[in-house]
C-alpha cells in the first residue's frame, strides 16, 4: 500500500470532483479537481525540470491556492517540499540553499534575481505571485493534468522545516510521510472534523500551523478552506459568519477583540476556535469567552513533532494549559539524567511517538544529542503536568533563569505581570549580575491610554512572589519584538535592553 501522504488526500477529496474545496477572500473558488490537476500538472514539471525523488523543491512564495497545488505536487512527486518564511533575506536564503542544495527554487518574481544569483545557475529558478501566476504556473499550464503519485514508505522524507535558529544556525527538522498521515489523522479525529466543516484559513503557509495542521485538518475530512492572505480583521470577521472552525495565533484572537463589531452573532456559526503558535493570555482567553460564549482551545506543537497536546473538544479547557497529549503521543516530564518526575514538578518535555520527526537534516550528531537513550526527543521547552494530567508550558530551556542558584521561571511572573491593572503584555528575560549570576528584568506593554507606576507594580508583585523572582527592573514599550508566528523573540529582548536595565 503506498504510504505517500498524498494518496491518502486523494483519498479523501477524489471521491467529488466538483466541490469546492478552497474559496479565496476575494471570492475565487476552487474545486477538488481544479486542486487535483494543478498538482498533477506541477509534478509533471518539476520532474521535467529535472526533479528525482528525494530532491528538494525549495519554495518561497506568498500565499496562493497555487501554493498550496505545489506543496501537493512535492508530495504527490515523491519530492522533499522546503517552505521558507517570506521574511528571509540573503544571509538566510545564501545558507539554506547552501545547507538543503535543492534540485528546484520557486519565489516571488521580485526576488528571482536575488535567488538566481545565490544559486549561481545550479538549479532551476521559477517565480510565483500572490495570485498564483509566474513562470512556474506558465510552464505548467500545458502539461498532463493527471500524474501517477510516487509510491512513498512511511519513513521516506516528505518535507524539511528549518527550526527559527534563535541559538545558533537554523536546523532542518526532517518530516517524514508517517509523521504527517498520523499526526493529521489524529487531529482530524480529536477536534471532530468532517466534510461539514468550513475552515477559515488566515495563515502563512511556510510554518507547520498554516501548511500542516490548517490544511492536513481540511484535506483529510473534506472540509472546505475560506483562504485568506492574511489576517484582516474585516474580512474574518465577514467569513466568519460562514465558518464552523478557525485557526489561528493570539494576536488573531486579541485583533477580533478589539473591533467593535466582533460578537456572539458574529461567530453564530463557528463550534471552534483553535490557537497555537504562542501563549494565549489568560485575558484573551476570558474576554474571548464574555464576548463570544466560546472557550478558545488551545493546544501544543513545533515543527519537529506537529501536534503533541490539545484541550479537549468535549470537556473542560483550562486556560493556560495546553491540554492532554494527543493519541498516541507520549510526553513526559524529566530533570536531569532523563528521569521523569511526578505531577507538579517542572522539568523538561520530552515526547515520543509516530509524529516525531526523523532528525536534523545532515546533522546526525545533533540528532543524537536531542533524543535520550529510551527513545524521547527532547524538546526543550520546559513544563509541568497537574493532577489531572493537563500540561502546562512555562517556558523554554533557554529562557530559564537561574538566580542566585535559584530557577526563575519567566512565565509564572509574566501571569502575575499580566494581571495587575493596565498591563496589556509582559515578557520576562534574564539579564547578568554581578552577585546573582542572573537578575531578572522585564519588559511591559502598557493598555493604550494607561500610564503605569512601574516602581508600585514592583512593590506589589513583592507581596505575592519571593524576592529573588521580582524584576529589578521594568521598562515600558510601545510592543514586543515577535516572530512571523507571533512569539516573543526573548533573545531579542535580553540583547536590546540589557545595557538600559540596571540589575541593581
Amino acid at each position: 500500500m503506498n504510504q505517500n501522504f498524498f494518496a491518502a488526500v486523494a483519498a479523501a477529496i477524489g471521491c467529488d470532483a466538483e466541490q469546492v474545496l478552497l474559496e479565496t477572500d476575494d471570492g475565487k473558488l476552487y474545486t477538488r479537481g481544479d486542486i487535483l490537476r494543478e498538482s498533477a500538472r506541477l509534478a509533471g514539471l518539476l520532474r521535467d525540470a529535472g526533479a528525482v525523488r528525494g530532491d528538494r523543491i525549495a519554495v518561497q512564495v506568498d500565499k496562493s491556492p497555487a501554493a498550496l497545488s505545489l506543496y501537493l505536487a512535492c508530495l504527490r512527486a515523491g519530492l522533499v517540499y522546503l517552505p521558507l518564511n517570506i521574511a528571509y533575506q540573503r544571509a538566510e536564503l545564501a545558507y539554506f540553499l547552501q545547507d538543503a542544495r535543492p534540485r528546484v527554487v520557486v519565489c516571488r518574481p521580485e526576488s528571482s534575481p536575488l535567488l538566481g544569483e545565490l544559486s549561481a545557475g545550479r538549479v532551476e529558478v521559477f517565480t510565483l505571485d500572490h495570485q498564483g501566476r509566474g513562470s512556474l504556473t506558465d510552464a505548467a499550464a500545458s502539461l498532463p493534468h493527471e500524474f501517477k503519485t510516487a509510491d512513498c514508505a512511511t519513513d521516506d522524507l516528505a518535507v524539511i522545516i528549518y527550526t527559527s535558529g534563535t541559538t545558533g544556525r537554523s536546523k532542518g527538522a526532517m518530516v517524514t510521510h508517517r509523521n504527517l498521515l498520523s499526526n493529521a489523522r489524529a487531529l482530524v479525529d480529536y477536534w471532530g472534523f468532517s466534510d461539514r466543516d468550513v475552515l477559515l484559513h488566515a495563515l502563512p503557509v511556510f510554518h507547520i500551523h498554516g501548511l500542516f495542521v490548517a490544511n492536513h485538518c481540511a484535506l483529510l475530512s473534506g472540509a472546505k478552506l475560506l483562504w485568506h492572505r492574511k489576517f484582516d480583521p474585516v474580512l474574518v470577521l465577514r467569513d466568519l459568519a460562514r465558518a464552523t472552525v478557525m485557526m489561528g495565533v493570539p494576536t488573531f484572537y486579541t485583533r477580533l477583540l478589539a473591533h467593535p463589531g466582533f460578537g456572539r452573532d458574529a461567530c453564530e456559526s463557528v463550534r471552534l476556535f483553535i490557537s497555537g503558535s504562542a501563549p494565549l493570555q489568560l485575558e484573551t482567553f476570558k474576554e474571548f469567552k464574555e464576548r463570544s460564549g466560546h472557550s478558545i482551545l488551545e493546544r501544543y506543537g513545533m515543527s519537529e513533532a506537529g501536534m503533541i497536546c490539545s484541550n479537549p473538544l468535549h470537556g473542560e479547557r483550562r486556560a493556560g494549559s495546553v491540554g492532554l497529549p494527543l493519541p498516541g503521543v507520549s510526553v513526559r516530564i524529566a530533570q536531569d539524567y532523563d528521569i521523569p518526575v511526578a505531577p507538579g514538578a517542572v522539568g523538561g518535555i520530552q515526547i515520543k511517538g509516530e509524529n516525531v520527526f526523523a532528525g536534523y537534516w545532515e546533522n546526525p550528531d545533533k540528532t543524537r544529542l536531542e533524543f535520550t537513550d529510551d527513545g524521547y526527543f527532547r524538546t526543550g521547552d520546559l513544563g509541568a503536568f497537574d493532577s489531572d494530567g493537563y500540561l502546562s508550558i512555562v517556558g523554554r530551556a533557554k529562557d530559564l533563569i537561574i538566580s542566585g542558584g535559584y530557577n526563575v521561571y519567566p512565565k509564572e511572573i509574566e501571569i502575575a505581570l499580566d494581571a495587575l491593572p493596565g498591563v496589556m503584555e509582559s515578557a520576562v528575560f534574564g539579564i547578568p549580575h554581578a552577585d546573582f549570576g542572573e537578575a531578572v528584568a522585564a519588559v511591559l506593554v502598557p493598555k493604550q491610554g494607561v500610564l503605569l507606576d512601574t516602581t508600585a507594580m514592583i512593590v506589589e508583585l513583592r507581596k505575592n512572589l519571593a524576592n529573588y523572582k521580582v524584576p529589578k527592573q521594568i521598562l515600558l514599550v510601545e510592543e514586543l519584538p515577535r516572530n512571523a508566528m507571533g512569539k516573543v523573540q526573548k533573545a531579542l529582548l535580553r540583547e536590546r535592553y540589557a545595557k538600559q536595565i540596571t540589575a541593581g
